[in-house]
């Protein structure tokens, strides 16, 4: 297996979100939009907060998307206003379908807020092909008892698989796209060879640790996205010799096909945009329940 070389690395931004809790953004930013299909990828925190400090997003809109929401630390919960309501604590993932336009809030649980703790956790925005921009919003909730892991013949690499494949090993979570996304921890000096299709966008995004990546053995570290090339039939990650590594695997099909996107809203032409911010302001994507 020929191991894909690096593009390029991009090392994320920090910035506020939501009611304002802190995010490191790979992308977008002005040097890199985004990966098709990928439009975003936020590292919310890692933070330690006080009593009264957890921040979450409030009521907020979107269309024609879905978003991936995976916890580390902490616990958030999520309403919307086709009536879905759960919570998602470490491990958990939370896989939302905008579609034709729904309103969501993500917000610290109480327990969170009252007493404070760790918060860290990433937001995936996975655009949908034009086909599927308009279907009927779903939403899948997994909790980490669910999700499959793999461990390599050696032992040196886990992997949890939140989408695709892994060392023999399929997720449990269905998607519109073919999606890869693998939570890889590695020993200190320990390797992992993933076999990636041919026509996918792989990056990796470093969570924890220093290693090299690609053909060239390119080095990387905490909050540094590195893109591959698709010259070849997989990816190589390899931990420093003296330290452990973390990074999400992320892949999947390009959708080449236009995007025009206004905050919230992601769509194919202007037109489309301005039709979904008169459903918004209309009040067609429905509102959020009251708590029972």
């Amino acid at each position: 297996m020929k191991s894909r070389s690096v593009r390029s690395i991009a090392h994320a931004v920090a910035t506020l979100e939501g009611a304002g809790f802190l995010v490191h953004r790979p992308f977008p930013t002005p040097g890199l939009d985004h990966i098709d299909p990928f439009l975003l990828l936020d590292e919310m925190g890692p933070s330690d907060l006080a009593p009264g400090e957890a921040r979450g997003a409030p009521d907020h809109p979107h269309r024609g998307f879905e978003t991936v929401t995976y916890m580390l630390d902490g616990k958030m919960e999520h309403r919307d206003s086709h009536g879905n309501a759960g919570s998602i604590g470490p491990g958990d993932v939370q896989w939302m379908t905008a579609g034709s336009g729904v309103i969501h809030s993500e917000m610290p649980a109480a327990g969170l807020l009252e007493k404070g703790g760790r918060v860290h956790g990433f937001q995936l925005w996975v655009n949908l092909p034009r086909r599927d921009k308009m279907m009927t919003p779903r939403y899948q909730e997994v909790p980490s008892s669910k999700i499959p892991t793999a461990t390599s013949p050696d032992g040196g690499a886990t992997v949890k698989v939140l989408a695709g494949e892994s060392l023999g090993t399929r997720a449990v979570i269905d998607t519109r796209t073919p999606i890869l996304y693998l939570d890889v921890s590695l020993k200190p000096g320990a390797a992992l060879d993933q076999p990636v299709p041919q026509n996918f966008n792989v990056f990796a995004y470093v969570v924890d640790g220093s290693g090299v990546f690609g053909q060239e053995a390119k080095a990387a570290g905490n909050e540094d996205a590195v893109i591959f090339r698709s010259d070849g039939e997989g990816v190589s990650l390899k931990a420093a010799s003296g330290e452990s590594l973390r990074v999400l695997l992320i892949g999947g099909a390009p959708l080449d096909e236009p995007v025009a996107r206004y905050g919230p809203f992601v769509m194919n032409t202007r037109h489309e945009l301005i039709q979904a911010v008169e459903d918004f302001q209309s009040g067609r994507f429905g509102e959020i329940p009251p708590a029972s």
